[in-house]
């Protein structure tokens, strides 16, 4: 479905395009009933100004004539959950290399900042008049894609969450790297695990199956789960909290690396070992992962691949629109470092 244009609101409204275009600037030459005629007409439209076109039709070149307008620009909205979490830059890094190729650009945008101040998630990417809009990471509120998806190709990657019709999914086979990296664990003789868990679709994947791995090898009565918020302080106290327990699990794993980075802290400052003491394994393979003083076991999601994916759906909506949506997983792998090794022999 086309976004309405200016000419379809004076259509509706009954009057002249550069009506419109004085309304829409906040003229005071404009008479009231005509105004009242041209702002119904697009509530009931949904018209959203071209806020690109227009800041460049208010330019002037240095001859005094306008510049040219940039309808239909090749861009492309970009959301992401949270710029903080340094997984997205390998998925980035897939996605623009395919969308440049494609002569488009990313235009990058911050949910969690845009919430904070209560701007509307998806609203500069209509009034910019993108091509269609990837979205990276768990929103708060899914249904915010509904009107969005509407009006332009929406892509979401690395969430599980449902999504409207229509809209491809492009994410990690959660469950199968979970899968891999609790039987890691147990290949290696631990049998007291327990699991920093993440929230979400994709928390719940990941906890879900380690659950179940754990208890397809008759640990499920050594298989702790303690909740957190995914960050480095969240998995700094859902640690310290596990190895207070009595029965202190020999091995960790962690929803994603910045919990684990934080369970790392919590192991080192109660005096325990990583990996002699304790063996702790982390999701995600992000650039923290490999730094040499961390080197930790984790599981790859094959960001770059899942953000290559994603752009792939994105121009394949836009060379044939519509139809159902579909999932795609990508495979996860097993990074080995340096955080893991078999049990203390007294446990």
């Amino acid at each position: 479905m086309r976004p309405p244009t200016i000419r379809d609101v004076a259509d509706r409204a009954g009057v002249s395009k550069s009506l419109v275009s004085l309304v829409l600037r906040g003229s005071g030459q404009v008479r009231a009933e005509k105004r009242e005629a041209v702002l119904r007409a697009v509530r009931e439209l949904g018209y959203r100004p071209n806020a690109a076109a227009r800041s460049l039709s208010e330019r002037r070149a240095p001859s005094g004539s306008p510049s040219q307008s940039t309808e239909g620009a090749p861009m492309v909205g970009v959301l992401l959950n949270d710029l903080r979490n340094p997984w997205y830059v390998d998925l980035l890094d897939g996605l623009n290399s395919l969308l440049q190729a494609s002569g488009r650009h990313m235009l990058l945008a911050d949910a969690r900042l845009n919430r904070r101040v209560g701007h509307d998630l998806a609203g500069p990417f209509l009034d910019l008049r993108a091509d269609g809009l990837v979205v990276v990471g768990t929103l708060p509120d899914p249904a915010a894609l509904d009107a969005v998806a509407a009006r332009m190709p929406v892509v979401v990657a690395a969430a599980r969450e449902p999504v409207p019709a229509g809209v491809d999914v492009v994410a990690n086979d959660d469950e199968r790297g979970a899968r891999l990296a609790t039987e890691h664990l147990i290949g290696l003789g631990h049998r007291r695990i327990a699991h920093l868990a993440g929230y979400g679709a994709v928390g719940d994947l990941r906890r879900r199956s380690f659950e179940e791995t754990m208890r397809a090898h008759g640990l499920a009565d050594r298989a702790p789960v303690e909740p957190c918020d995914m960050t480095e302080e969240g998995g700094y106290r859902a640690t310290v909290r596990l190895l207070a327990r009595p029965d202190r699990p020999t091995a960790v794993f962690a929803v994603n690396d910045m919990a684990c980075v934080g369970a790392l802290s919590a192991a080192g400052e109660l005096g325990l070992a990583v990996p002699r003491d304790l063996s702790v394994v982390g999701y995600d393979n992000t650039s923290v992962s490999r730094l040499r003083h961390v080197w930790l076991t984790t599981v790859d999601h094959a960001g770059h691949e899942v953000g290559r994916r994603a752009a792939r759906c994105l121009l394949d909506r836009l060379a044939r629109p519509g139809g159902e949506g579909r999932v795609r997983l990508a495979a996860p792998t097993l990074e080995v470092r340096g955080t893991t090794a078999p049990p203390p022999p007294e446990a």
